[in-house]
């Protein structure tokens, strides 16, 4: 069958960072339209995981031949004169620069909670009610900083309160740090996809 070009007009852009509000709704090129848990897992030309992007951003990067699917979902995408697979890993065909700076600047509640593998740094409690905790209280010059802020429970937030560590006799199980820029995927999705997980090895 052959496969029509792109739409005139239509842009994609392959976001280093994802929105933190999640993908919006969207329709496909079947007219269906996509949901908003529909993601797509970009890697770079070398494999490593450098986006999360919706399925219609991902079928155009594909249909312009600018990336080549690993893996697909479940369904496939209809149009009138092709039917493509449904996109879940996509690699680009030719690689993509994007500085690590720009992941080690978005430090947000729920990248700490995923980093820290939503469980708390001082009791292990996981889910539950968890907030965020400044190891060294911004009171007493602590920082805003990856290695200064943990997931940490409610009630051990309480009980910690405005002291340090040492005072407190709270020390987290593990010293933060900041994470790979993998940790975008965790942040981006509710779930991990199983098809994407052999290429998120070094994922936080």
């Amino acid at each position: 069958m052959a496969v029509r070009p792109a739409p005139a007009g239509v842009t994609e852009v392959v976001d280093p960072e994802p929105h933190p509000s999640g993908a919006p709704s969207a329709v496909d090129q079947g007219g269906r339209r996509e949901q908003a848990g529909g993601r797509v897992l970009v890697l770079n030309a070398t494999y490593e995981p450098i986006n999360v992007c919706t399925v219609r951003r991902a079928t155009v990067l594909v249909l312009k031949e600018r990336a080549e699917i690993l893996e697909h979902g479940d369904g496939a995408l209809h149009a009138e004169r092709m039917v493509l697979p449904r996109p879940s890993v996509i690699r680009l065909r030719r690689f993509v620069h994007v500085p690590r700076a720009t992941f080690a600047r978005r430090i947000t509640r729920r990248a700490i909670f995923a980093r820290d593998g939503w469980t708390c740094q001082y009791c292990g409690e996981r889910r539950g009610v968890l907030t965020v905790d400044h190891v060294v209280p911004r009171s007493k010059g602590g920082s805003s900083t990856w290695d200064n802020i943990v997931t940490c429970c409610a009630t051990c937030n309480r009980r910690k309160g405005d002291r340090l560590p040492d005072q407190a006799g709270m020390v987290p199980m593990r010293k933060p740090r900041a994470p790979s820029p993998t940790i975008f995927v965790h942040v981006a999705v509710p779930r991990v996809p199983e098809s994407w997980r052999q290429y998120l090895k070094d994922a936080a």
